[in-house]
């Protein structure tokens, strides 16, 4: 849930009370001013740059104390006196007339916060906290602001400039209109608005706007690695083509957390899969990626973990490629890499194992004809995804081929989400440990001597 609505403020031209005469309400009149607002200000003493600021902009300066009657007629208030009582009446009054106000350091007062703003005009970014840490959204701040360009401002008003260039000439094509727009942030024309070279960028800029036009726009697919379930998993770049995509496919192992950083705007489409029922056949999923890229489409498909380790990214892509529809594999932490570390589990160890071997619990027809005598090896770590219905047979089987009753597994429940739990037996007894628990999938099985040092490691929580 939001604390707090984020939206840009139009104040140009228009009246806005400071209630306050020190350094506070000069803070807060510096930003007004900033945004062209006309500033008035009441406080019995004022400082001497908020009253020259305050007049600069059309405003006045009344020297005396609050009434509740001033605040009539504002599209906006401020209350920043250091008197809380003072900010409380001011908050009081303005609530009464139906006048948002912002109460300085009081966020419980609060109809409106003001966030930590990196200003690159007309490219605004906001940070906040909700009023609850200002300090660290500064903080944040200093981090965006050291990674934006300082004339990105340029790049924002030479494409402003242009927008109903493009509208027009793309027929107001919404989808082809958003494609070029995110292809020209691509190329050199970016770069040479950036370097001050307004000419070149205008030659470079129609030349492409000519080109782009002719063409049949054909769009194009990435398949995500979500990751195992923790948001923090995330790379980069799939964050990146998340933000991109103008239709989102996703299924039941993604986390919601996940699917709400892609773009707000972008269609968003679950094809959740459970054992033995699909909302979407896998055939269908593949045919939709196909359709919705020849209709120019940016298609971001997030599927759990790591696309190629049992992901079926393969199949999903062999269509595409047939068709010459461009696609990128962005790469996931793997659900055994994850699950394994967020519980102090090593796959590999020199005191314990030199190989690790991953399989499924079930294969296409869901049958379970595993290798089993190869998978009784010692030495070697047995990872097993989507077994927890097939955990006895599991277990039986591998005692049958000759491993260890006492061998050690985990079984790992939605791991590195907020709800991780491991549960550790031995083939013997594992079953038994979780009879009677609700067991939620995604789940993972880990076999092997490894799974002893869960007991020393986990409580470092390797993540």
């Amino acid at each position: 849930m939001l604390d707090y609505l984020p939206l840009c403020f139009n104040v140009a031209n228009k009246p806005c009370l400071i209630v306050g005469g020190g350094t506070i309400a000069l803070r807060k009149a510096i930003l007004l001013n900033k945004a062209q607002a006309k500033i008035d200000v009441i406080a019995p003493v004022v400082n001497a740059e908020l009253k020259a600021l305050a007049l600069a902009s059309g405003g006045e300066v009344i020297m005396r104390a609050f009434i509740d009657s001033d605040v009539h007629d504002y599209c906006f208030v401020i209350a920043a006196t250091d008197i809380a009582t003072v900010n409380q009446q001011v908050a009081c009054a303005a609530n009464g007339a139906n006048v948002l106000v912002n109460v300085v350091d009081t966020p419980s007062l609060c109809d409106v916060i003001f966030p930590a703003l990196i200003d690159r005009s007309p490219l605004l970014i906001s940070v906040s906290s909700s009023g609850s840490a200002p300090v660290l959204a500064r903080s944040i701040r200093s981090q965006i602001e050291s990674t934006v360009p300082a004339n990105i401002g340029l790049l924002g008003n030479f494409i402003a400039d242009r927008r109903q260039q493009v509208r027009i000439a793309l027929d107001n094509d919404e989808s082809r209109v958003r494609l070029f727009w995110e292809a020209i942030l691509e190329t050199e024309i970016a770069e040479s608005v950036l370097a001050g070279k307004k000419t070149d960028a205008t030659s470079q800029f129609n030349d492409f706007l000519k080109a782009y036009r002719s063409q049949r726009v054909i769009g194009e697919v990435y398949l995500v690695g979500a990751g195992p379930g923790d948001p923090d998993l995330l790379t980069f770049k799939a964050l990146r083509l998340m933000q991109r995509a103008d239709v989102v496919l996703y299924d039941r192992l993604v986390a919601p957390e996940i699917v709400d950083m892609t773009r707000r705007d972008a269609e968003r489409i679950y094809v959740g899969k459970v054992r033995c029922k699909h909302s979407l056949p896998q055939q269908e999923i593949n045919q939709l990626l196909i359709d919705l890229a020849l209709a120019g489409k940016k298609v971001v498909r997030l599927k759990g973990g790591d696309p190629f380790i049992f992901g079926r990214g393969g199949e999903e892509i062999e269509g595409l490629a047939e068709r010459n529809i461009p696609f990128q594999v962005v790469p996931g932490i793997s659900a055994a890499n994850g699950c394994a570390c967020y519980s102090g589990i090593p796959l590999t160890h020199r005191d314990h194992a030199q190989s690790v071997r991953f399989v499924t619990g079930h294969l296409k027809d869901d049958s379970m004809d595993l290798p089993w005598a190869e998978l009784v090896a010692d030495a070697q770590t047995v990872v097993i995804y989507m077994g927890l219905t097939g955990l006895e047979f599991i277990c039986h089987q591998l005692i049958e081929h000759g491993k260890a009753e006492d061998t050690p597994i985990a079984l790992i429940e939605r791991g590195t989400t907020a709800d991780h739990k491991a549960h550790i037996g031995t083939l013997s007894t594992i079953t038994g440990i979780i009879d009677g628990e609700t067991v939620k999938a995604p789940t993972l099985i880990i076999i092997g001597s490894v799974v002893n040092l869960h007991s020393r490691l986990s409580g470092s929580h390797l993540a």
